[in-house]
């Protein structure tokens, strides 16, 4: 058996998941979970087959799915993932959720969105992210001029970036706030996938309840998976927003937004205001779960202490693009540039290019994860500041036994399918894998819940 076969034995053996379900190991070769995921289609040059991906990555989605069943056994997580072909919940097609709404494919240097691209720097190569126009707007700071700069703002990021030492590059642009990083080759040790940050009790209010009540403050793509992905498991969870900032993702593809977001009640809070954040504390007071996906200091400036909340009791579930710890505690990232920090494009590429694996593929793994440690928490009722990111995800994973001994990928017609001893499968396109419904319009929840949990704001 590949060692990615018993994935999810090993993420619950982290954890506080005493009484959980027995799980089956995977014992598919990895090359065909990941031909079947939909991920593989988006990895390599849009003028080549598509790449296997240098790691058991769709094995891994999968064992985690497995994971969180083990953990809720007769939810409607379970009942979905047991589903047979296209209708059943895959985990390794979790990896392809987003693209199967945007429509995306392989672009090879450049990410699937468009937003992340691989450049060549004077000593090595950097990932970097400018999804936002913010971002863009800072390019002549970080690169010292270029005011007045081409309509293509990657041909002036470009030139510049060649000229200079990829370190220096990357130091200067996170002083900024700006998602790049080197795109080098991964690490000899996997770091952990989890890092408990404080541990705590169990919260009086969850044994007023028969379902945990998860407070999701996150945004875009690993964050709100984590989130529905508990819902799916029985959790009532309530997505809250700022009402000057509200999840970004509300205003991408809507099929996107309400596969993550479905299920999920939705309230919207004034956090510019004293009166706002006070309510924020008061739900937090409430609440037996969080999960938030901001740097630390977001909301340490609202006063709002998350270590002194999980030793009172919450599950706290941060995901960051590199963890909690110094320095890279406030460093931005995206699902792009952290697996390219991780070594993942430097390991799906060739010597001296790489390539991009997947759409963002860190966020799905992430999120994934992120649901597993939580909902073993909430079980164990157990406060905890469980503490996720991006890269360290994606590294751990990316450090398991090679996915392509004995694998090839070959073209079959208009397509193409994975060889791998006397097994085949077809490369399928992204799917999405999620059941949906209508996502509740911004703060359309708020008045009857603050009613409900005794709040006035």
């Amino acid at each position: 058996m590949h060692p990615a076969g018993a994935y999810a034995d090993s993420l619950l053996a982290a954890l506080p998941a005493v009484g959980a379900e027995p799980t089956a190991p995977r014992l598919a070769h990895p090359a065909l979970a990941w031909a079947r995921s939909g991920a593989m289609l988006l990895t390599g040059r849009a003028d080549e087959p598509p790449r296997l991906a240098p790691a058991p990555l769709a094995t891994c989605a999968a064992a985690a799915l497995d994971a969180l069943c083990a953990l809720a056994p007769k939810s409607r997580l379970a009942l979905e993932a047991a589903g047979e072909g296209a209708r059943g919940l895959d985990g390794a097609a979790l990896l392809g959720e987003r693209a199967a709404y945007l429509g995306l494919s392989r672009r090879g240097a450049i990410s699937p969105g468009g937003s992340c691209r691989l450049l060549r720097a004077a000593d090595g190569w950097i990932a970097v992210s400018l999804p936002r126009d913010e971002d863009r707007a800072l390019i002549p700071a970080w690169l010292e001029g270029g005011e007045g700069s081409p309509s293509d703002p990657w041909v002036l990021v470009a030139s510049r970036v060649a000229e200079r030492q990829a370190a220096e590059v990357v130091a200067r642009a996170r002083l900024l706030g700006l998602a790049v990083s080197e795109a080098g080759v991964r690490a000899g040790v996997a770091p952990p996938w989890l890092r408990v940050a404080a541990h705590g009790a169990r919260r009086a209010a969850a044994r007023a309840r028969s379902a945990p009540l998860v407070l999701d403050l996150s945004a875009l793509w690993a964050g709100p998976l984590c989130g529905r992905l508990l819902a799916l498991a029985g959790a009532r969870v309530v997505k809250v927003e700022s009402l000057a900032r509200p999840d970004g993702a509300r205003f991408g593809p809507p099929g996107f937004y309400a596969a993550l977001n479905t299920d999920k009640e939705s309230l919207a809070l004034d956090l510019r205001t004293p009166r706002g954040v006070d309510c924020l504390r008061s739900l937090l007071e409430r609440a037996d779960a969080v999960i938030e996906s901001s740097r630390p200091r977001a909301l340490a400036q609202l006063g709002i202490d998350a270590e002194a909340l999980a030793r009172e009791g919450l599950v706290w579930v941060s995901i960051t693009g590199y963890g909690r710890r110094e320095p890279q505690k406030n460093w931005i990232a995206y699902g792009d540039d952290a697996s390219a920090a991780a070594g993942l494009a430097a390991a799906t590429g060739d010597p001296d290019a790489p390539l991009f694996c997947g759409d963002a593929i860190a966020d799905p793994l992430t999120g994934l994860h992120a649901a597993v440690s939580a909902l073993a928490h909430l079980r164990a009722g157990e406060g905890a500041l469980l503490d996720l990111s991006l890269r360290d995800v994606t590294a751990h994973c990316l450090a398991l036994a090679t996915a392509r001994d004995g694998a090839c990928a070959l073209a079959r017609g208009s397509g193409f399918e994975v060889v791998a001893g006397p097994a085949r499968a077809a490369v399928s396109a992204p799917r999405g894998a999620l059941p949906t419904g209508a996502a509740r319009p911004l703060g359309a929840d708020t008045a009857a819940l603050l009613a409900e949990l005794g709040i006035r704001c």
